[in-house]
């Protein structure tokens, strides 16, 4: 049977079957909706548009937009989650609207905009040079550890046959 890993569809039927409790019952919450998080990074030629075939553009990439927007939204879980869990992103849209080249210095706000049970649900923007660069949304689910790591072990098991 093929595994869908999108956590919206098939993994959340698998975590609440499979791992029983896997989503923590209380979270810590210190924070309220419209607190912000800054997360601040410089184009650096790692973050630039390259596939394997090479150099596309010597700008920002999306690929790597979207892995610091991950990490400015994370700013919220590592604050919420406690001993035993962690956060798994679930949900990443990327408006990547203007370019920001090699050297470019980078501010994403991280806006907090719900809490719904085990999901972390914030929206952002990036800036650079004087000019917004992108904008979108973000949510990561904070899960027992554990549990969790259960699951990829199912998961694998799965894949093998």
């Amino acid at each position: 049977m093929p595994i869908n890993l999108v956590l919206g569809q098939k993994i959340p039927q698998l975590l609440l079957s499979s791992c029983p409790r896997i989503y923590p019952e209380n979270l810590i919450n210190p924070f309220h909706p419209g607190d912000l998080k800054v997360y601040e990074t410089t184009v650096t030629e790692d973050k630039l548009a390259r596939f394997d075939a090479g150099l596309v553009h010597p700008v920002y990439s999306t690929f790597a937009l979207g892995k610091d927007v991950e990490w400015a939204c994370r700013l919220f879980v590592l604050e919420m989650k406690e001993e035993g869990e962690e956060g798994v992103g679930s949900y990443l849209s990327i408006g990547h609207i203007y370019p920001a080249p090699l050297g470019s210095n980078v501010t994403i706000e991280a806006r907090l905009e719900e809490v719904r049970n085990n999901e972390v649900i914030c929206t952002y923007e990036a800036f650079a040079n004087g000019h917004k660069i992108a904008s979108g949304k973000q949510i990561q689910r904070i899960v027992n550890a554990a549990r969790f790591g259960q699951l990829i072990e199912q998961i694998k098991q799965e894949i093998k046959g």
